[in-house]
């Protein structure tokens, strides 16, 4: 039997993230945009501005036999809020996981990817206060290392592997998201005919205006923008719009009109399918649920199509499985950087499987390249029902590094398969 591979050093070096870390409350409390920054007043705990560059930390796992596994620790944009972790500092970070966390992985094998994830999450929980960040950065590297002891080299097959997926790996749609710039990044996605788009970035009221006006202008503009721009008639994308909650608020909390502003929007998309992520905030967890279930069930009665998305609130492995056990929601964004340690996001997606919820393996625009490769391939793996294009909120990059690694992985395993 051959000698197992093992980690023989841990080395983090701090790093830079795309986009940045803002602070959500802030914003929504009236912080004015000037330019790319905000002017106003910190709120979240964390903060020392409403708008703060991202941050990132890289960790290298050098095993026994020289290689050396890779992975980036990341936290969302609006991190610190919906019952996410606060913001971290990615110099302290590094330091911590070389120093602290390092020693205590030194000799652990990595020939199995599940295992040795799980064992190094309970040392997370117990050594660090930026818990799901550490533990997203080094799982990303153990699974690198498991595929490279697999000599496959192919982190989808692991994870097939591991999880006993019976599909095949199989692409998945993509899901560009636009930024601020609603307009012309959206021209960018409709000529590379992106499958879902534009997400919006819908995080002030007057986005969504007076019983949402704003909103459904814009969504009227989107459908014939596809309709002029298009490139093949058969394109028909789906539009998957990020409200923050919005509806809900300019709806004064009311169920019934927040689904009568949703038909709405339906209605302004036409033959094209509508997806609304985060429709609603009804401040925790639990009350998130049954406010979310109230909405489907309404929407439902009302014979409307559009598709709620659970986001905010939904931010581990737990969460996902009773947000879709009670039915509370068509689909559940899998916030991979929320839900720390990737195993977690694998097993939040099979969940969401089991029960026909839509996972959609989503993450943030202040990610790494790094982070959205190893997001590819769990996308391939499980079979979501739509993958973020990240990092960055200029589109192009992000949806290059995801397409690119999701089409290098697949045709890797068609030849894997052939030999």
């Amino acid at each position: 039997m051959a000698t197992p591979l093992t980690i023989a050093k841990v080395i983090a070096s701090p790093g830079v993230g795309s986009f940045f870390f803002d602070d959500q409350a802030a914003i929504k409390a009236g912080a004015v945009r000037d330019g790319s920054a905000y002017l106003g007043v910190p709120v979240t705990p964390g903060f020392k501005a409403v708008r703060e560059p991202s941050e990132a930390v890289s960790v290298m796992l050098v095993l026994s036999d020289g290689y050396i596994a890779h992975g980036d620790c990341a936290s969302v944009q609006y991190t610190g809020v919906g019952g996410r972790e606060p913001r971290f500092h990615a110099a302290a970070l590094a330091q911590q996981i070389e120093q602290e966390l390092g020693p205590r992985l030194v000799g652990m094998p990595v020939n199995g990817f599940r295992e040795a994830a799980i064992a190094t999450e309970r040392l997370v929980d117990e050594l660090f206060d930026s818990k799901r960040a550490a533990a997203y950065g080094v799982s990303q590297a153990l699974l690198n290392a498991a595929a490279h002891a697999a000599g496959h080299h192919l982190m989808a097959q692991v994870i097939k592997d591991e999880w006993d997926i019976s599909r095949p790996l199989a692409a998945v749609p993509i899901y560009g998201q636009c930024g601020d710039e609603r307009y012309t990044t959206v021209d960018k996605m409709i000529l590379k005919s992106v499958p879902v788009l534009p997400h919006g970035l819908i995080n002030t009221p007057s986005l969504v205006g007076t019983d949402g006006v704003a909103l459904e202008e814009y969504i009227g503009w989107l459908r014939a923008r596809i309709g002029q721009l298009r490139v093949s008639e058969s394109y028909k994308p789906i539009l998957h719009i990020d409200v923050y909650g919005l509806i809900g608020s300019v709806a004064l909390g009311s169920i019934e009109h927040t689904a009568t502003i949703i038909q709405k929007l339906e209605r302004a998309a036409g033959d094209h399918e509508l997806r609304i992520e985060h429709p609603l905030d009804a401040g925790n967890r639990d009350a998130q649920i049954e406010a979310m279930a109230n909405l489907r069930q309404t929407l439902k009665s009302r014979g409307s199509k559009v598709s709620i998305i659970a986001d905010e609130w939904a931010n581990t492995a737990e969460d996902v499985h009773l947000f879709a056990a009670a039915g509370a929601t068509d689909m559940v964004q899998i916030k991979t950087p929320d839900l720390g340690s990737i195993h977690n996001s694998i097993d939040a997606i099979l969940d969401c499987h089991k029960y026909g919820i839509g996972p959609v393996l989503g993450g943030t625009c202040a990610e790494t390249d790094q982070s959205a490769r190893t997001t590819a391939h769990i996308g391939v793996a499980t079979g979501v029902s739509q993958m973020l294009a990240k990092p960055g909120m200029g589109f192009d990059e992000g949806y290059n590094i995801v397409f690119n690694e999701m089409n290098r992985a697949l045709r890797i395993a068609s030849l894997i398969e052939r030999s």
